[in-house]
């Protein structure tokens, strides 16, 4: 969908803000690649690169729609299903988190 929008950019936005968005959706896609192919252990960070580079873009692209590089429907069309994907990127952290901790008996020592 980016990819639609991305040639309609303002000719002073396109290849400042538009390439910079064009950027950090690909290495949000790298980031995810990368981490589902990990052994648990090591997904963690390429988790959380993963949901800073969203939190980022969706900065990026609030800054595209405020200054009228972007429109409304367009924006809300991006912005709604980066919502999501953040969503489910913070929920996967929590889910490999506690399964990576230390667990613990009833007496306090790790299994």
């Amino acid at each position: 969908m980016w990819h639609e929008f991305l040639p309609h950019f303002p000719k002073g936005s396109k290849y400042t803000l538009g390439n910079k968005i064009d950027s950090l959706f690909v290495g949000i896609l790298e980031l995810i690649f990368i981490a589902v192919y990990l052994p648990r252990e090591h997904k963690l960070p390429y988790i959380k690169k993963s949901i800073g580079k969203v939190d980022l873009l969706k900065f990026f692209l609030q800054i595209s729609w405020e200054i009228n590089s972007l429109e409304n429907k367009k924006y809300i069309a991006l912005s709604e299903p980066l919502n999501e994907i953040g969503r489910m990127l913070g929920g996967w952290y929590k889910q490999i988190d506690k399964q990576t901790q230390p667990q613990f008996d009833k007496r306090g020592a790790g299994k």
